[in-house]
């Protein structure tokens, strides 16, 4: 929260004053501070069973997402994935960043220090039969940021070898860099202290939490004898993207609300891409089918198509979409439609892992614009006296009842716990679709973050009631209170979205469009009720040492407080203050000049803020 002394109209005239040019600077991205979708096991993590392995060695990470391969590799810190990276070489890179195995900070009390993080050590090799004239390599692909944040300048990517004494010494490393497309290290094992029978690489990355996060990927690691200095080229063509989505806009929704306008919302093609890394044009023959997982109907029997690929380049291909559709068995079934493709003959020799690509398109209970995993958080700032708004832009084909909402926030250091935010649901707001004003249908109460992993890793918040909404165009979103410690709570933010971001802010009493390039990870959960996420315990005893009642009021509010230099404010739901004054022991307001409405009572001693608390106003 950033504290100024101005009073309220000062503000209100700065801000009119900068308005033209300050809106935009309000809305920001953050390194992605957490990341529950790359959670394992503790067992996972320490009881990996060791196995001395024989040349050659290779993973290019394409045929085990999420996880590292056990067979290859000791630890699971870093996270297999097919989203953070830019142009990989094939499908799936691992990625280091300053988050453990899982998805929490390295180091969540000092941001700023650069410590080991991830590190991903290989199983044992053989090297005993083997000597320096056996010309032996080990090559292996990287990139700093992609999808994610820059490494800086004090971060580091290292490799390491392991001696025949058991000691690790370093044989390369890279400072931190902007982005760059994937480049190749290839590092000779002359030195005969390297040739027993339990060799292992290791490469860790040096990284602080508060340095962008400092995000490494690898991809297409190799070992091998009987290589050379220019023993560069990789003689393979494989997927490098996933099948696009199936819909046309959102990545996700009731299959209802599909089936009420299925040519409407389905995608005109289905686009994927292949890398011909080979120095050779080649010729192969593409397979794409698709078929419903839970009764097996099929959707696109196989087309099979001849895909001339140059040598050396990503070749893009599309298919005209499907049409097919299964029935309704149900109006709150949860169906899923699979669309794979395959390569069905090569020239080349490669891993058979990234010949396949496949796309689930998920119809259940909930509206996405994004995939489930986020690369970076995305947060406001708000200006003193003024609260935020973020409402998401979403569509329904035919009456349907809204339940709740599914948020993934961005872990922050400190922690954002004691944060509060109330979820908002607007019909209209002003200046956008030709609207002249808000039209909020929904306020909820104040509710504060939650980070457990739970269902589809996000915390399921649940309406006091159905929200009845007719076909058309709603908002979503959320208002975080002026002057209550509110600034600055991140959300997850997948930035592979593509097409428009139907994202609007409000720092300035004003809407804009988000000029953010992404999808806010916040879902609207429609249909039959939902059970939400466990509600987060706050530990802070002062906040028991306060009592607002009664709720609702009438005329009077009576406060009971304990706190030695205790502040309410009370403030209207546009955040504007209407009452401030310290606490005592016993103190009785008079609120009977207040409208009917809900606001909300904010409380804090010396300028750190304790709770707030939403009260109903009722004459």
């Amino acid at each position: 929260m950033i504290y100024k002394t101005l009073t309220t109209s000062i503000v209100f005239c700065f801000v009119l004053l900068l308005q033209p040019w300050l809106g935009l600077a309000q809305e920001h991205t953050a390194p992605l501070h957490g990341n529950m979708i790359s959670n394992t096991t503790v067992s996972d993590n320490v009881a990996r069973k060791t196995t001395v392995l024989a040349l050659p060695f290779f993973d290019d990470f394409s045929g085990n997402l999420g996880r590292t391969d056990t067979t290859k590799w000791v630890e699971n810190q870093v996270y297999i994935n097919n989203t953070l990276a830019i142009s990989p070489k094939c499908l799936g890179v691992a990625t280091f960043d300053a988050l453990n195995q899982y998805g929490l900070p390295w180091d969540p009390i000092n941001n700023n220090n650069h410590i080991a993080s991830d590190s991903l050590t290989s199983q044992p090799i053989d090297l005993s039969s083997y000597n320096p004239g056996d010309s032996l390599y080990l090559s292996f692909f990287y990139q700093p940021q992609g999808n994610g944040y820059q490494p800086s300048n004090p971060d580091s990517f290292l490799l390491f070898m392991k001696i025949r004494y058991g000691n690790w010494l370093p044989v390369w490393r890279t400072r931190g860099a902007a982005f760059h497309p994937f480049r190749q290290a290839l590092i000779p094992i002359t030195d005969t202290l390297y040739f027993h029978n339990t060799f292992q690489f290791r490469f860790v990355n040096i990284a602080a939490l508060n340095y962008a996060d400092a995000h490494w990927h690898l991809d297409y690691v190799k070992l091998n004898s009987n290589r050379n200095v220019n023993d560069t080229l990789l003689q393979d063509v494989g997927f490098n993207s996933n099948p696009s989505s199936f819909l046309n806009d959102y990545t996700s929704m009731p299959y209802r609300q599909f089936m009420a306008n299925p040519a409407g919302e389905r995608a005109r093609v289905i686009v994927d891409s292949i890398h011909n890394m080979a120095t050779s044009a080649d010729r192969v023959n593409m397979v794409y089918t698709a078929r419903e997982l839970s009764t097996g109907t099929t959707l696109q029997t196989p087309v099979i198509r001849a895909v001339d690929v140059p040598s050396q380049s990503i070749q893009a291909k599309s298919d005209t979409n499907f049409t097919t559709t299964v029935p309704l068995t149900g109006i709150y079934n949860k169906v899923t439609y699979r669309t794979e493709c395959y390569i069905e003959s090569t020239a080349t020799t490669g891993p058979k892992s990234n010949d396949t690509c496949r796309q689930d398109q998920i119809f259940d209970n909930y509206l996405a614009y994004d995939d489930g995993s986020p690369e970076q958080s995305y947060y406001l700032t708000l200006y003193p006296s003024l609260p935020g708004k973020i409402a998401v832009e979403q569509h329904l084909n035919t009456q349907d009842t809204l339940r709740g909402m599914a948020i993934y926030f961005g872990r922050q250091a400190p922690s954002a716990i004691y944060k509060t935010f109330t979820i908002n649901i607007w019909k209209d707001i002003a200046g956008i679709n030709g609207a002249t004003a808000d039209n909020l249908v929904y306020q909820s109460a104040l509710y504060s973050p939650g980070y457990v992993d739970t269902i589809n890793h996000f915390w399921i918040y649940t309406f006091d009631s159905g929200i009845a909404m007719g076909p058309g165009t709603f908002y979503s979103g959320i208002f975080l209170p002026a002057e209550s410690g509110n600034d600055s709570l991140y959300f997850g933010l997948d930035v592979n979205r593509r097409g428009g971001n139907h994202t609007y802010y409000n720092v300035l009493s004003s809407w804009n469009p988000s000029g953010i390039r992404g999808a806010l990870m916040m879902r609207p959960l429609l249909g039959q009720h939902v059970t939400p996420s466990q509600l987060p315990i706050v530990t802070n005893t002062k906040e028991k040492q306060v009592f607002i009642y009664p709720n609702p009021a009438k005329n009077t509010l009576n406060i009971q407080s304990k706190l030695e230099h205790g502040t309410l404010t009370l403030c209207n739901i546009y955040g504007q203050r209407i009452i401030t004054t310290e606490l005592v022991e016993n103190k009785t307001f008079d609120i009977s000049h207040l409208p009917s409405g809900v606001y909300m009572a904010i409380i804090s001693e010396n300028n750190n803020f304790i709770t707030s608390e939403r009260i109903i106003i009722s004459h």
